[in-house]
């Protein structure tokens, strides 16, 4: 395996974003050559980009025969759409440098926990708009907006809504003097999903920081869309997760859920029906 990482510096960009990229190399013992990517989203209300939800996830993934990347996005007082741009250009390196890479460009899934499963899913619904591509490449080309195609979106506890059951400080902290300008416009279950790929979501019934609600608003929105899209729902468990066990467990000691350690091993099986 090796790594690289490559500074991120878009509009607004702020010292310290970063892509960090763990490639599984080829071997003449292995079958298999072009492996999928996950590229992680780390939360943090859009005030940092957590520990633990980065490097400890990317891993795990690797582990399992993925390659992975973390994105460490630009936070407040950053504010939309810059870290947005940052993951349009993480993608675009990705897929630039794929086949060195050996990563499989139709199979790239952005994973976004909390408010990284905010800049995740707004990824994943305006990908394909004309400002995203101008930022980057100073064009609409089709063919630059297809660099910047998810092939799939996958979403732990995510904050989607703005509304009734939103995580206020992730929005104020996303939108900073346009937050009223802009609060609405950032509903995600409100967006256009036609160009959103298949998803899975996970998320804990007992989540105090980011309700439930948010998963099962967006879940409702796909099925409107008819987009494909796996959904678990765990009884217990509070917020920020991680990987539910000792190894991404803080000082809180709160993040140990047994009942929701499966999720990394549902999520490779859902990985697998598609991309193997």
């Amino acid at each position: 395996m090796f790594y690289k990482e490559f500074l991120i510096k878009e509009e607004g960009s702020l010292e310290g974003a970063k892509l960090t990229v763990y490639i599984q190399e080829k071997s003449k013992e292995i079958k298999l050559s072009k492996r999928p990517l996950i590229l992680l989203c780390p939360g943090g209300g859009y005030a940092y980009t957590s520990d633990r939800e980065a490097e400890p996830m990317a891993l795990i993934f690797l582990a399992k025969g993925f390659n992975a990347a973390i994105l460490r996005y630009s936070c407040a007082p950053a504010t939309y759409p810059t870290a947005l741009l940052e993951l349009g250009r993480a993608f675009q390196i990705i897929r630039d440098n794929a086949d060195e890479w050996n990563v499989d460009s139709d199979a790239i899934v952005v994973e976004g926990c909390s408010a990284g499963g905010h800049l995740a899913t707004s990824y994943a619904c305006f990908w394909k708009k004309d400002f995203l591509s101008e930022k980057l490449f100073g064009n609409t080309d089709d063919n630059n907006k297809e660099k910047l195609r998810p092939n799939g979106l996958m979403l732990c506890y995510p904050v989607i809504t703005s509304g009734e059951f939103a995580h206020r400080d992730s929005f104020k902290n996303l939108l900073g003097t346009r937050y009223d300008e802009l609060v609405d416009e950032m509903s995600l279950e409100n967006a256009s999903c036609e160009d959103v790929p298949r998803t899975f979501i996970w998320h804990t019934y007992t989540d105090g920081s980011v309700p439930v609600e948010n998963s099962l608003l967006f879940a409702m929105t796909l099925k409107k869309y008819n987009i494909n899209t796996e959904l678990h729902i765990f009884p217990v468990g509070g917020h920020g997760l991680a990987l539910a066990n000792k190894i991404t467990e803080s000082p809180s000691a709160k993040e140990v859920i047994p009942q929701c350690e499966p999720w990394t091993e549902l999520a490779v099986t859902w990985m697998n029906q598609y991309w193997n």
